[in-house]
């Protein structure tokens, strides 16, 4: 994979600031974080890099609950106790207990891999400084073993963040960093292209309207994502709803609006506006 870029792929329309953001972090072989609302194709990234360069990829997603070690390995001390206790064989060897998390698979794969670190700030506070020598050595020792675990090749790593919690400074001086904007008109259209290419261009035009007019409400909740655009284009087009009443009505609007008081700011725009 040694001097390949990402160009972008037919599945992922991705910015020309995104991609350099991508080809630098590749050269300068640091990990990459990624920031933007949900819904930006932060975690689509990962999968269109590694079907891009044709490599494997590992995704770590990260909840409350993880534990910096979760990612590189996993001793299994409850099935080797259990294994003891019922005559088990081979409970003195260790190794067979011990699991390795996505990033130690990342490490020991025989070509150079993309990781995907999806959504690191759902972790505690510590965890991402609790990674600092792992990504900086791209190696961890296994205590139980002894076995050091030291990677083959150092992967295209991505780390995801939808900013729910400020990350460590010492962490961030290890990152490149990029903050994905929401896609303009002109980028959704293009999007949108991908995953509808027939789609028609009155009912593409309709749709963009109405799904920014949607977005740029004053006080919303969640704004919809693009996810949740290309989720009520299908609703549309198999619905038959006149076209020309897309704008207007915004109809099956749960599809684009998760929350009980965004639907009712909806209904009261849309009683007082004119088109």
């Amino acid at each position: 994979m040694k001097g390949k870029t990402f160009g972008g792929s037919q599945d992922y329309v991705a910015s020309e600031e995104l991609l350099s953001a991508v080809n630098i972090a590749m050269t300068l072989q640091k990990p990459l974080l990624l920031k933007g609302e949900p819904g930006t194709g932060k975690t689509m990234l990962a999968r269109s890099i590694a079907s891009s360069l044709h490599a494997p990829l590992y995704i770590w997603n990260i909840k409350s609950t993880t534990k910096a070690q979760d990612g590189l390995y996993v001793y299994d001390v409850v099935q080797r106790l259990y294994d003891s206790q019922f005559g088990g064989e081979g409970v003195d060897d260790i190794e067979k207990y011990v699991h390795l998390g996505q990033v130690g698979e990342a490490f020991e794969s025989e070509e150079r891999a993309v990781l995907l670190i999806d959504e690191i700030d759902k972790a505690d506070l510590e965890f991402p400084n609790d990674l600092l020598w792992e990504l900086d050595q791209m190696e961890f020792t296994i205590p139980q073993t002894g076995r050091t675990v030291k990677a083959k090749h150092r992967p295209v790593i991505l780390i995801t963040s939808n900013a729910e919690k400020e990350l460590p400074d010492a962490f961030l001086r290890r990152c490149i960093f990029h903050y994905i904007e929401f896609p303009d008109e002109a980028l959704m259209r293009r999007i949108i292209g991908v995953h509808y290419p027939d789609l028609e261009q009155n009912l593409l035009d309709q749709a963009i309207a109405a799904f920014y007019w949607v977005r740029g409400l004053p006080g919303l909740q969640k704004k919809p994502s693009t996810s949740e655009l290309i989720d009520w284009i299908r609703a549309l087009t198999f619905s038959g709803i006149p076209q020309e009443e897309i704008l207007r009505q915004i109809p099956f609007a749960g599809v684009l609006l998760k929350k009980n008081e965004d639907l009712e700011s909806l209904e009261k725009s849309k009683a007082r506006r004119r088109f």
